[in-house]
């Protein structure tokens, strides 16, 4: 048996720093580098076709076959389409004339706001914003060169279109032609970008590369891999996570048809056959025995309570200085208000189960799978094996969504032990049972919340205090007594408050978590915007008018506001039975509001009808993405606000599949008005901040329908009937 537990980081090759470099000022032609000949993860493993050299980005054959490299896992949020937009753009190139791959393993795709080639965090358009458009105008301008010492002719002569140089006379030639010539020039250090008032391809719908691959069946998701000679396998892992196996009688299981071997891991034991189905049924009949671990004593209450009770007796981080006298203005408030918001442990529960490829012969292991963290799973093969990461080829495919799960690294680890146990290539692929009851959980978080109010209402002093686990600490290592920006998310809203106290305690409750979509944002503005309009409620103000009389020194925050509020006709009366909620948040450099109208069905249960969001994000690449992406994003958080949470007893999850995990259903999707505020700025992210956002406004829409104030998600008809 071979242990497959792991420090992520060690496994992963990526430093603590390097992982927490949050807000890394991106400059021309960072981490844009020219594959060197031989090199591990040059054109030919990214199965490029032959021709002219390319640089990280961009590969351009003599054929005029022009390939782009996406660094960043296509898993539906549109990264295939978004990230070669920007280098087609500067390039010259439309988007029906490329093709988009995935990149192989290197340094040069490192996430500069992540500090490794991860994707996650909503930073794929910001860290590429203008890298990859460097990428695309050196390319434009080596061409360029190239075509013009050809022609005798001065660059500034030569114009591209499609593709196509164009010099004086009628001179025309094709990419292709020049790419061989271009591929020896120097690298222009600061290539002249493009003007955003001339962009062609950026900020316009253009339609999603993958969708036809989708629909018509070639598009490969992890689950579609097949290699020669390849054979079957599927697990189960001790039902209480971090417990390990003690026994196992597998003599039944051997002799079942088509049953090639039977792997114990640490923690799991694994049938591999020559079809899945029959590594599933050979697995039903072998007996473990478990040694359950710690967990086993924890359930979801008991992660509540030790949560609360180390809100008050663990050390306290200041996530930020204090601003002027909390305790005197508290001292001399006319009314002081406290609550307290809890958020449940939560699944990814991705439609596509936890699966990866891998076939390990001859000190070299080859997977190919579904990862947002190509370097890790590099990293945690070479580990499992006791091989070097440049001994593993990660092959990235189509995400059947990752929702930061995917950016775990066990089942790489898992399917890379069990192939060098058979000699054979190996896919494994969990069963829904096993992806939803070992999952890497989103946290428990308890904020704690307590402010004071003047005679008019407004409020003078606001203390914040959010204890929850860290994930970076599991994940990377981060220090004891070190902040985890990513716990601190939406933990200090915009709203001018002249005193006021903003507290971090980290607790780690023994249980495994990770990082699900919009990570602290999700407890940090349910707390915070649920508060906001208790506030107002105590100062008997309207919510959208109390808001907006702090966000004076916050003029993006007031305007998608102000617009949201106009556009949801907040104010004006709605339908019998319906009630409006605002809810406002700022994440990953993208500035949002919300405002959802409810009503309440028959049942007691909520009912959403509409969702207003305006957003600025700053420069937009893709319109229709963004608004995609929204709705996905609405979806999701719906999901974890009216239904969904993970519920524990003696360590073992009790939600096995989306029968009690009920996600959100066709008929109950609301209509979803987008407006996209028109901006300069840099490009915020937009993938995950709006799932953050819908919990506080349906909750706010609650407290204005029924006058409860339900403080505990999810909102359920049995948790109104019981507040």
């Amino acid at each position: 048996m071979i242990d497959t537990h792991m420090d992520n980081a060690e496994r992963a090759g990526v430093s603590r720093r390097g992982f927490l470099k949050a807000g890394v000022a991106l400059g021309g032609g960072l981490m844009l580098g020219v594959y060197l000949p031989g090199t591990r993860g040059q054109a030919l493993a990214a199965g490029l076709p032959a021709g002219g050299q390319p640089n990280a980005w961009v590969h351009i054959g003599e054929d005029n076959a022009i390939t782009i490299l996406s660094a960043r896992s296509e898993m539906g949020q549109g990264v295939y389409t978004a990230m070669p937009m920007l280098v087609a753009e500067e390039l010259g190139v439309d988007m029906d004339q490329v093709r988009v791959e995935a990149a192989p393993v290197g340094a040069v795709y490192t996430n500069a706001l992540l500090g490794a080639q991860i994707t996650g965090g909503s930073t794929s358009v910001r860290d590429g914003w203008l890298k990859l458009r460097v990428a695309g105008a050196q390319m434009r301008e080596m061409l360029v060169a190239a075509a013009a010492a050809a022609w005798k002719v001065p660059a500034s002569s030569v114009r591209v279109e499609r593709a196509m140089l164009i010099g004086p006379h009628g001179r025309k030639a094709s990419f292709g032609e020049m790419a061989a010539a271009a591929a020896k020039l120097p690298v222009p250090a600061q290539p002249r970008l493009k003007n955003p008032a001339d962009f062609r391809i950026l900020g316009t719908p253009v339609p999603r590369v993958d969708t036809p691959h989708k629909v018509n069946g070639t598009a490969q998701f992890g689950i579609d891999v097949t290699l020669p000679g390849m054979v079957y396998a599927t697990l189960r892992q001790c039902p209480v996570i971090g417990g390990k196996l003690k026994h196992a009688d597998v003599t039944k299981a051997r002799g079942m048809p088509g049953v090639i071997e039977v792997v114990q891991l640490p923690d799991a034991v694994a049938v591999v056959a020559d079809g899945w189905w029959r590594a599933k049924k050979a697995l039903e009949t072998v007996q473990a025995q478990w040694d359950e671990g710690p967990v086993a004593a924890l359930s979801d209450t008991s992660l509540v309570q030790t949560t609360r009770a180390a809100a008050s007796t663990d050390p306290v981080l200041e996530i930020v200085a204090p601003r002027g006298d909390l305790d005197a203005a508290l001292q001399h408030a006319a009314k002081v208000v406290e609550a307290e918001y809890v958020t449940p442990l939560q699944s990814h529960s991705p439609l596509e189960p936890m699966n990866f490829t891998a076939h390990v012969q001859g000190g070299k292991a080859l997977v190919i799978g579904p990862t947002q963290f190509q370097q890790g799973a590099a990293g945690a093969v070479a580990k499992a094996l006791g091989i070097k990461p440049e001994d593993v080829e990660v092959r990235t495919t189509y995400l059947g969504g990752g929702f930061g799960r995917r950016l775990e690294l066990d089942f790489i680890a898992q399917a890379a032990l069990i192939s060098r146990a058979v000699g054979k290539p190996v896919k494994l692929l969990w069963t829904r049972e096993e992806d939803m009851t070992h999952d890497f959980y989103r946290p428990v978080g308890i904020n704690q919340l307590k402010a004071g109010l003047d005679a008019h209402g407004k409020p003078q002093a606001l203390h914040f205090k959010v204890c929850s686990q860290s994930i970076t600490q599991r994940a990377f290592g981060l220090p004891p007594g070190k902040i985890d920006p990513f716990m601190i998310e939406a933990a200090v809203p915009a709203y001018a408050i002249p005193n006021a106290r903003f507290d971090l305690v980290i607790h780690d409750t023994g249980f495994r978590v990770g990082y699900w979509r919009s990570v602290s944002h999700n407890m940090n503005a349910f707390a915070n915007e649920s508060f906001m309009d208790e506030l107002a409620h105590a100062a008997g103000a309207d919510p959208v008018a109390y808001r907006m009389s702090l966000l004076g020194h916050a003029p993006r925050h007031a305007t998608v506001l102000r617009l949201a509020a106009e556009k949801a006709g907040w104010g004006k009366p709605l339908a019998h039975g319906h009630a409006h909620g605002v809810a406002l948040m700022d994440g990953y450099d993208s500035y949002l509001a919300q405002v959802a109208e409810i009503s309440r069905n028959k049942d007691g249960s909520i009912r959403v009808h509409r969702v207003t969001v305006v957003v600025d994000l700053g420069h937009v690449v893709n319109p229709d993405i963004v608004k995609a992406q929204i709705q996905s994003s609405i979806v999701f958080g719906l999901g974890a606000t009216l239904k969904q949470r993970i519920t524990m007893q003696h360590g073992r999850v009790q939600q096995t599949n989306f029968n009690v995990y009920d996600p959100l259903r066709m008929y109950e999707m609301p209509e979803i008005d987008i407006t996209i505020v028109p901006s300069e700025e840099k490009p915020g992210g937009i993938g995950e901040p709006a799932t953050a956002m819908i919990g506080p406004a349906v909750a706010n829409a609650v407290f204005s329908l029924t006058g409860k104030r339900l403080r505990t998600l999810p909102i359920t008809a049995e948790a109104l009937s019981q507040a």
